[in-house]
């Protein structure tokens, strides 16, 4: 009886494993839905399972499904999607998916894969989308979104995850009449096209209002929503859009979209219907640069260019500012914040809007690059990408 009790006891108390299988997570969010983690680390931080060199150069973050974790890299004159057992970091397979991409602030992919199934969707710096099979990395179809489609390589390189919607696969591609493109995810053609806007460096997101699906992206010129079925326009708004690098991924809740730039921008909400979007406020209290915020209940963290931020989403009224671990990129799991900073510090901040109160942090030797790459969480185990290295971490 008390074995029983002891097992029954034991199944409640372990968390199921989450996957991590597309940008910013399950939801594109940046949340996990992980519990059972630690609510605070060990001195010098959390227990480190495996470090895994050779990835390459690049800024791309990963994917993890089914014990394997996914990335891009660049070496020599080729970037490579990479796949990476997740119990060892021991290289499982790697295949080329376009040429090298140069750039004074970093070499290489920036885009995180995307895995539904059966099949892994890659999009790399110079505009080469490769659908493959994830266990085997067979290359079922390819194209290049240049050739293709035309436009032109943004100045810091296609950085955007693709994004699927049923059997769409939807990015931009920055080419007149095909800013915005829908493929059938299983051959690569064309399913629908829609405006002229140059390629940013945003992913884009779904939503649903009005009984309408959306498609919510961030153009080099703006804010803009498209019906998911067709490409039609359906609203645009360019008051939170620069001339400089748009890259923060939207968040969408309850009807509302969130749009945020640095560059001295700010920060937008709208209130979305089936036809229209309608500012509720524009401030310039959360400028997120190359990081995206999380919601998390009524407030939105993030990166302010430098400081970590919570501000109230409906409001725009903020909670609290702290330097935290200096300018950097934030996910949520557990009731936690995890901030990595751009110069290899990784803080573990609960996420209340009271105060800024942060539970434990610590530092890992880095490149001379600054540390651009969203980490990610899955299966009790948190994943850090510095250039040609990544870490996982025990976080349970």
């Amino acid at each position: 009886m008390k074995s029983a009790l002891a097992l029954l006891v034991l199944l409640f108390s372990i968390a199921p494993a989450a996957d991590w299988p597309q940008w910013r997570g399950i939801n594109r969010d940046g949340k996990s839905p992980e519990t059972g983690l630690l609510k605070q680390w060990p001195e010098g931080g959390p227990k480190q399972i495996w470090k895994a060199e050779g990835l390459g150069e690049g800024y791309s973050s990963m994917s993890i499904v089914q014990g394997r974790v996914f990335t891009q890299g660049q070496r020599g004159e080729t970037q490579y999607i990479v796949a990476l057992d997740a119990a060892t970091g021991k290289k499982v397979w790697e295949v080329a998916n376009g040429s090298a991409y140069r750039e004074r602030r970093g070499d290489g992919p920036r885009g995180a894969p995307t895995v539904e199934g059966d099949r892994l969707y890659a999009f790399s710096a110079d505009g080469t989308l490769s659908c493959l099979d994830p266990k085997s990395g067979k290359r079922i179809w390819s194209l290049n979104v240049v050739k293709e489609f035309g436009g032109s390589v943004p100045h810091w390189g296609f950085s955007e995850s693709p994004l699927i919607d049923g059997n769409r696969l939807i990015l931009n591609t920055g080419g007149s009449g095909h800013a915005v493109v829908a493929l059938d995810k299983m051959t690569g053609k064309i399913v629908w096209k829609s405006q002229s806007d140059r390629a940013a460096y945003s992913s884009a997101i779904l939503a649903q209002t009005g009984g309408v699906k959306q498609v919510l992206t961030f153009t080099s010129q703006g804010a803009v929503g498209l019906r998911a079925d067709n490409g039609e326009l359906l609203w645009r708004y360019d008051n939170v859009a620069n001339r400089t690098a748009n890259i923060a991924t939207p968040i969408f809740h309850n009807g509302h979209a969130f749009y945020s730039s640095d560059y001295g921008t700010g920060c937008a909400l709208l209130k979305l219907d089936s036809s229209g979007a309608k500012e509720v406020y524009f401030n310039r209290d959360m400028k997120n640069h190359y990081s995206s915020s999380v919601l998390v209940g009524d407030y939105v963290y993030g990166f302010s260019s430098m400081i970590l931020t919570a501000m109230k989403f409906l409001t725009g009224e903020v909670g609290w500012r702290d330097r935290s671990v200096g300018k950097g990129s934030v996910i949520y799991a557990d009731g936690h914040l995890y901030a990595l900073g751009e110069n290899g510090t990784v803080g573990l901040v609960e996420a209340t809007p009271e105060v800024y109160q942060e539970k434990s942090r610590f530092s890992f030797t880095k490149s001379a690059r600054p540390t651009w790459s969203l980490p990610a969480i899955s299966d009790g185990k948190l994943y850090i990408r510095d250039q040609d290295v990544m870490y996982s971490f025990q976080i349970r």
